[in-house]
């Protein structure tokens, strides 16, 4: 009973409530979607709901299980617990299928489940296989990984719903060694494995990057027949080999797979997205909409993201509009993806309208807002709104920060910077990461803070990257501070003897302060110890195809053409510009 006093603040207290209402409920007690959704819309507390369920002419304990399920499937999973309270005032035994629901609102709601641990015993529901099983992914989800694993070693009967239980807590919080001894020992006691199972061993050999055992996972049980194949199984090899990096297998299986549904072509865009091919994710997802396949939130996504990285604007306002096609959820995550791809492809007004129009507007999209600011240059704007933000009540995380420091760098505000800093290491007690050093680095470097951006190189707790003395670098070339400069990029070329820009940026030194031999030597380096510069790439939107070029490649079709054309346009500026006097020095 503590545990029910001890969540009961979680009720919204309301000291009335409309008989007429009251009455509307009651009669639609026979129609469950309707009287959750009454519940859901009208905030109470445990003594108004309990005044409504009075006015029931007795409710079965499987009309109160469909009640409390549903409200913890829903927006308002903390809702279910007074339910339950009500419930039990009025007598109702808990079934089995009361629990587990309830356990899933209690992991939504971030509440602690053991709360809930005095009455599974209470009822005897302890032995229960069912409830124990949503006890371990519970236990998992609150991170409290050892009680998890006691309470399946206490089981006396432990089928393979309850392996892959256990299995899936720990890979859903990345012990994948750990769930994979699981799956060796569960083979060992010759437990017979499922589907489910297998789509679970699939799913860490692809976050893992393993492609060999997620071969041997899909050789031993699919290939063989040992596991009946269905679009799920399908879609988890799919999903195994685009993780894995080997898109090419992962596009040869999804072909030869009898029936798609909307998972295997999510993981088949999701894994080309990954693997930074965005033009072909983009190009399934049209032979998806072909195929007359509904996308989902996560399709959605994936594509806005394909979308922002090659800056397609005219694929990303279509996928705008299949939102509002297919009638999806403009929620939070689809609108974080919005605005993410409108402000990367330079709409900053689109991206903005978006923002203001989400409703539910988490930290994600709140950082997405800040950092489409900070990107386009608006430090004010930024800075701005990451103080709604905080007046708002809503917590940054280190994203945010980030792109605030972004934000601050770019637009000078050195002092609002270093406030930033401070509030991030002091008030939300967040301990910053490269980024944001590098971040730091870059603000006090620009602002010609040079010796302070030096000493905070060297106070740093962790090991300064290259990174970090790159952005140290690029200030000593704007403020000619040649010298520490000549410092930094020998240091550079030590921690990275293989990355040619290192070269080319001490080169590049050496040939602004006129030390030209120097400059020689540093190209003669690179050839010696066999650096090659990466050609650079390109791409470009004609008519709603994607062009990629680089420097020096003939791999386009109209490469040819294209040379010809370039040709004539350097003739042509040759003749225009030869009243041009040149500095021979410069040229």
């Amino acid at each position: 009973m503590s545990a029910i006093t001890h969540l009961s603040p979680l009720a919204h207290t309301i000291s009335s409530i409309s008989s007429g209402f009251t009455f509307s409920l009651a009669r639609s007690f026979s129609h469950d979607s309707l009287c959750l959704n009454k519940l859901l819309a009208y905030p109470k507390d445990i003594s108004s709901i309990s005044l409504l369920f009075d006015q029931f002419d007795q409710p079965s304990p499987q009309q109160w299980d469909i009640i409390i399920r549903d409200i913890s499937s829903s927006s308002q999973p903390e809702k279910s617990l007074l339910v339950y309270i009500v419930m039990r005032r009025n007598g109702v035994v808990p079934t089995k299928h009361t629990f587990p629901s309830l356990l899933k609102s209690f992991s939504k709601s971030k509440r602690n489940p053991l709360q809930l641990l005095p009455h599974i015993v209470k009822y005897g529901m302890d032995s229960d296989s069912f409830v124990r099983n949503s006890l371990i992914s519970v236990l998992f989800s609150s991170l409290d990984v050892q009680l998890a694993r006691q309470v399946f070693d206490e089981s006396t009967q432990t089928d393979v719903v309850s392996w892959t239980a256990l299995i899936n807590g720990y890979l859903k919080i990345g012990c994948f060694i750990e769930g994979l001894k699981c799956f060796k020992e569960m083979r060992l006691k010759c437990v017979k494995t499922c589907g489910m199972t297998v789509v679970s061993i699939l799913g860490a050999a692809g976050k893992m990057g393993n492609v060999w055992f997620g071969r041997s996972i899909h050789g031993l049980y699919v290939e063989t027949g040992r596991i009946k194949w269905d679009v799920f199984i399908g879609s988890a090899i799919v999903d195994m080999y685009s993780k894995c990096g080997v898109y090419c297998e992962a596009r040869k299986y999804f072909d030869q797979m009898p029936s798609k549904n909307v998972v295997s072509w999510t993981a088949l865009i999701a894994g080309h997205l990954r693997c930074n091919r965005y033009n072909e994710a983009i190009i399934f997802f049209q032979d998806m909409l072909m195929e007359k396949v509904r996308p989902s939130d996560f399709t959605i996504t994936s594509v806005l993201a394909a979308c922002a990285e090659i800056g397609d604007l005219i694929h990303g306002r279509c996928v705008h509009g299949h939102i509002s096609r297919y009638k999806l959820e403009m929620n939070s995550e689809v609108g974080t993806a919005l605005i993410n791809m409108y402000a990367k492809c330079g709409c900053l007004n689109e991206a903005f309208i978006v923002f203001k129009k989400l409703c539910g507007k988490d930290v994600y999209a709140w950082t997405a807002m800040i950092n489409g600011f900070a990107m386009h240059g608006d430090a004010i704007g930024s800075l701005n709104l990451f103080n709604e933000m905080l007046s708002s009540g809503i917590h940054p995380n280190e994203v945010t920060f980030l792109g605030v420091l972004n934000a601050c760098s770019h637009g000078g505000l050195v002092d609002e910077g270093r406030k930033v800093f401070t509030m991030m290491k002091q008030r939300y007690d967040f301990e910053p990461g490269l980024d944001h050093y590098s971040c730091m680095v870059d603000m006090l470097g620009r602002a010609g803070y040079l010796e302070e951006a030096k000493k905070m190189i060297g106070d740093m707790p962790i090991e300064p990257t290259a990174r970090v003395w790159a952005a140290l670098f690029g200030a000593c070339m704007i403020h000619k501070a040649y010298d520490l400069g000549e410092y930094i990029g020998k240091h550079l070329i030590k921690l990275q003897p293989k990355h040619s820009g290192r070269y080319a940026l001490l080169a590049n030194l050496y040939s602004r302060c006129q030390k030209l031999d120097s400059a020689a030597e540093i190209r003669k380096l690179m050839k010696v110890k066999g650096v090659k510069k990466i050609p650079g790439c390109s791409w470009i939107e004609i008519n709603g195809a994607i062009h990629e070029f680089t420097a020096f490649g003939s791999s386009h079709y109209e490469s040819y053409s294209l040379n010809e054309m370039i040709d004539c346009f350097i003739a042509q500026m040759r003749l225009d510009c030869s009243f041009f006097a040149f500095d021979v020095d410069m040229e």
